[in-house]
């Protein structure tokens, strides 16, 4: 054998060795994140506590009066698939309801189609072709679409709906109901729902032939009980509620959820993220099966396990691709700009575009900062974050609303489900902690099938990981990567290619990290140390 030879096959058998090392590595990483996602899995499920200590399971869906025209229902399951793959629906789940294409297919009265057309809703999107009718059947379900694609009408027009059938059957009497539970992570979003289910309602009750009164409840921090008192009277049918209110209604039995058989949590992971013990609370107060539907543009895995116990037979609808995965119409910018030379910077990202802009901060300190800098510049400026008295915060949601001011400076209380016509531009004043939130605060832009711009400031102040997850969410929507983002890599990455088949974090959904390292994993560890910390001293006393 010549030398050449000879090289040729030390060569070859020196890369089988470093493959099948490589291999080795990646068989022990991966066998190590699943025993990490299966201790995080083994959690309570999300049920009534009744219903924990009884052992009670349904195993069946609620079932309603509707059902969709016999033309549809004799369609073909060739058929409804090859509509959901024209119009890029993915389904999961058991006996699926097929898709319905417009709104008087879902056979809902002509006030209501003439209500929609009156707000340029001629038909139904994709997500809402197949949303509305699996709600319409009484399934549960968990619907993840990209922001701007018509959630809220999808999980409200069911709703109103069901509590029409009931008024006209059984009018509601003082201290009945609610029959429907909407609970939104924040007071600005549920006042945004509550609106938007009233104007529904609005248009129901002037119609002269249903001649049907429904009556809606707001029910969050800032307004005093007896307008909450007030706005039950007579029976209630639909609730719109924050977590710490409702529970703290419930406790003091200004209401009850008898007969409630409705629940949709929107943002639903947000709501499982921060008010895990809350939403365990709310559901001990109910007495019997409701139809329970999650809705959110990220639900990452564990979320969507952690929501599947709470379900009976659910069906899950995604039409955003990757849960989590961002908007392709938004062009995203991302500048390095050092921490003090942010303020100055953001006049320039500001003349990018013309108003509406929406600028987002982490810290309600920074938020009045950038409020204070842009009014002396003489800016039409309104600012909105969580210490803000309630007043405050509607009234700066309406001026930006109204155009009476040209741009909104907010904390992530404005990223979540906030619906906002035409707005051009959001900038990112600092990263968020989390890439979920990154998702929703770009989200505001880009909605209705507009194009949008976002522009996010980073800087070595930010977390590696959150960067690494910005890096990977860029490449996935075919964004611009900046060099210095190109030039990080995660360690996972070096030994796990990112095309691999279970890439990213397998408990959050990040694609820049796994799960190993995940901060919002290492987030919730540490506030489950402390909370048991707390409990060790409560119980066995302190030596103070």
């Amino acid at each position: 054998m010549s030398l050449l030879d000879q090289h040729a096959m030390l060569k070859r058998q020196a890369e089988q060795m470093l493959e099948s090392e490589r291999e080795s590595e990646k068989e022990r990483i991966r066998r190590e994140e699943r025993q990490m996602l299966e201790t995080v899995q083994a959690e309570r499920a999300l049920m009534a506590a009744s219903e924990l200590a009884k052992g009670v399971q349904y195993d069946k869906p609620l079932r309603t009066g509707w059902r969709p025209p016999r033309l549809i229902r004799h369609r073909r399951s060739k058929e409804n698939d090859l509509i959901r793959k024209v119009y890029e629906i993915h389904v999961e789940g058991e006996n699926i309801p097929p898709p319905c294409l417009t709104f008087e297919e879902m056979k809902f009265p002509r006030v209501i189609i003439k209500e929609l057309k009156a707000r340029d809703i001629e038909e139904p999107n994709p997500f809402q072709m197949q949303a509305i009718p699996v709600l319409l059947s009484g399934r549960d379900m968990i619907g993840i679409a990209s922001t701007g694609s018509g959630k809220t009408l999808v999980f409200t027009l069911p709703l109103i709906m069901f509590c029409l059938e009931q008024e006209i059957s059984l009018p509601f009497v003082d201290g009945e109901g609610p029959y429907g539970l909407i609970i939104c992570p924040s007071r600005d979003l549920a006042e945004q729902t509550y609106k938007n289910v009233c104007s529904l309602r609005d248009a129901v009750e002037a119609d002269r032939d249903l001649r049907t009164r429904l009556n809606i409840s707001l029910c969050i921090g800032g307004i005093s009980r007896n307008e909450q008192r007030n706005s039950i009277r007579g029976g209630c049918h639909i609730m719109v509620a924050t977590p710490g209110r409702l529970l703290d209604n419930l406790h003091s039995r200004l209401f009850n959820l008898d007969t409630c058989r409705y629940l949709c949590l929107d943002e639903a992971d947000r709501m499982l993220d921060n008010f895990e013990e809350e939403l365990r609370k709310v559901f001990t107060y109910f007495r019997h099966q409701r139809q329970t539907v999650f809705f959110s543009a990220t639900m990452p895995k564990k979320i969507h396990n952690f929501a599947l116990s709470a379900m009976v037979k659910p069906v899950t609808v995604n039409v955003s691709g990757r849960a989590g995965a961002a908007n392709k119409r938004i062009q995203q910018d991302v500048e390095y700009v050092k921490q003090e030379a942010k303020l100055h910077h953001l006049l320039t990202a500001i003349n990018k575009t013309g108003p509406p802009v929406i600028i987002f901060a982490k810290r309600p300190a920074d938020v009045d900062s950038i409020h204070e800098f842009l009014l002396l510049k003489g800016l039409n400026v309104s600012a909105i974050h969580g210490q803000k008295d309630q007043k405050d915060r509607s009234q700066a949601v309406d001026d930006f609303r109204a155009e009476r001011s040209e741009i909104l400076v907010a904390t992530n209380v404005a990223s979540k489900g906030l619906d906002f016509n035409n707005i051009k531009h959001v900038i990112n004043y600092d990263m968020p902690e989390e890439i979920e939130d990154y998702t929703h605060r770009i989200g505001r832009t880009g909605r209705r099938g507009e194009r949008g711009l976002a522009t996010t400031f980073v800087n070595k102040l930010d977390d590696e990981s959150t960067l690494l997850d910005l890096k990977a969410l860029l490449i996935e929507a075919g964004q611009r990567v900046p060099t210095f983002l190109q030039l990080m890599k995660s360690e996972a990455e070096r030994v796990l290619d990112l095309e691999d088949e279970d890439k990213g974090c397998a408990y959050c959904g990040g694609l820049g990290h796994r799960i190993g390292n995940c901060p919002k994993l290492k987030t919730s560890q540490a506030k489950q140390t402390q909370g048991i910390q707390k409990k060790d001293i409560l119980s066995g006393g302190a030596d103070w």
